[in-house]
């Protein structure tokens, strides 16, 4: 029902926008206030540790510029109230909001094109974080803020009582998964560890947001073509072998946690560090909350092995400073863009090792990590986003996608007599006429 409201609400906003500019979703400029304080969203859970490194950035904003700023964090249906803010003409003036999110932002009319040229310190990014703000049509609707790669979490601590080693390949990481499964690994003589911990819930796209990575390492791939123009790949025979072998884990191996397809990533959480399972794919921002609910000494981080394509792919991902259409303050939302990207900004959202950084991995190359970690576990996510980090494709709006893919996925592997290839057949089917929708299909 959430979903369906959220879908409701865009399209008030799409039909409240109509005839106006992407860049102005009131039809009359509001007029300029240098002096306004500007509001600024941030996905985070409120009154947490990332909501209190936003506000510390806010601050350090206000000290070297001037700018006043709020500071507001939103956790669940994000999409949801940021919608509603647009459709009752209040949008906050910048949203930090998830790289995958600026197709379906940009479609809505809410955000302001972005000069790259014109942002201080833009040349200071890497071209890499660059791509993550561009849309399909090779303008930029955002300014690169944080970037992240992904790495398994292994219980080390399971993994040597087993006497297995690191895993090498997918074999490795599946034979690993069956003996934290079947062996026993916590010794409480019950059976109740397994394998992976998969955040499979559909809300989101989450389950295709989590095996996107295995998709790619596994040779197959949403899309094929070139020059802005596609065709589904997500049926290819090696698409299909990926999803083969994932939904073996679900119904041939049974090594995943009980309820993955049911499962969002705040539980995923909490299913690694209580012991319900061993092998966690994740980000980096769980390093410290892990530290301290299981134990630094319990576990270890290792890049994915490469999967049958020879290569390990990761989804690259991470947010963006949005700059929304209809601000009064216009001069002081691109000063914050300007200031979260500079070295001093990038280092307080960096937040040291603890909890709450806000930013990952920082997309000014100018940042020298070590002096701002300590912790030689970034390093690892830093090469995985240099060597192997991808985005998602560079369509309008990559929403439809990711959520059709990840309604696909969960079907197939929770029922395990489905027909793999009639479902990615119809999947298929899905994409092409949603690039037909976007105008993008070859």
């Amino acid at each position: 029902m959430r979903r369906r409201a959220a879908i409701a609400l865009v399209a008030v906003v799409a039909l409240a926008l109509t005839g106006c500019s992407k860049s102005t979703p009131n039809a009359k400029d509001p007029g300029q206030d240098p002096n306004a304080t500007i509001e600024i969203w941030i996905r985070k859970p409120p009154a947490g540790p990332a909501e209190a490194t936003a506000k510390s950035l806010a601050a350090k904003l206000t000290e070297s510029t001037g700018v006043k700023s709020n500071v507001t964090a939103f956790f669940d249906d994000f999409e949801t109230k940021l919608a509603q803010a647009a459709a009752n003409k209040k949008l906050p003036d910048i949203v930090i909001n998830d790289t995958a999110q600026l197709g379906a932002m940009n479609k809505q009319g809410i955000l302001r094109e972005v000069d790259r040229k014109a942002i201080a310190n833009g040349d200071k990014l890497t071209p890499l974080s660059w791509d993550s703000a561009k849309g399909a049509d090779g303008k930029y609707y955002a300014v690169p803020f944080n970037a992240q790669s992904f790495a398994l979490f292994i219980r080390s601590d399971w993994r040597t009582k087993l006497g297995k080693p690191v895993p090498q390949n997918w074999a490795d990481l599946v034979a690993l998964a069956q003996d934290f499964t079947t062996k026993d690994p916590d010794g409480n003589g019950k059976a109740d560890t397994f394998g992976f911990d998969v955040p499979g819930s559909v809300k989101r796209g989450y389950m295709d947001w989590f095996f996107s990575s295995f998709l790619w390492s596994a040779g197959g791939d949403y899309f094929t073509g070139t020059g802005g123009k596609f065709t589904p790949a997500v049926n290819s025979a090696p698409s299909q072998a990926a999803v083969t072998w994932f939904k073996d884990l679900f119904c041939t191996t049974k090594v995943v946690q009980p309820a993955a397809v049911n499962t969002e990533t705040t539980q995923a959480h909490q299913k690694f560090e209580t012991g319900v399972a061993g092998i966690y794919f994740t980000g980096p921002y769980n390093m410290a909350r892990f530290d301290k609910s299981l134990g630094k000494a319990k576990y270890e981080v290792v890049a994915l092995p490469p999967g049958p394509s020879g290569k390990a792919v990761s989804l690259a991902e991470g947010e963006n400073v949005y700059l929304m259409a209809g601000s009064k303050n216009k001069a002081g939302q691109q000063k914050f863009a300007e200031y979260a990207i500079s070295v001093p900004g990038q280092t307080v959202a960096m937040a040291g090792d603890t909890e709450g950084n806000i930013v990952r991995l920082p997309v000014n190359a100018d940042v020298k990590m070590d002096d701002v970690r300590k912790d030689t576990r970034w390093k690892l996510f830093a090469d995985v986003y240099t060597k192997d980090g991808r985005y998602v494709p560079a369509v309008p709006d990559w929403t439809p996608f990711r959520q059709s893919s990840a309604d696909t996925i969960n079907a197939l592997v929770a029922d395990c007599g489905s027909d793999t290839r009639a479902g990615l057949d119809k999947l298929a089917d899905k994409f092409r006429d949603e690039l037909k929708k976007q105008g993008v299909a070859a």
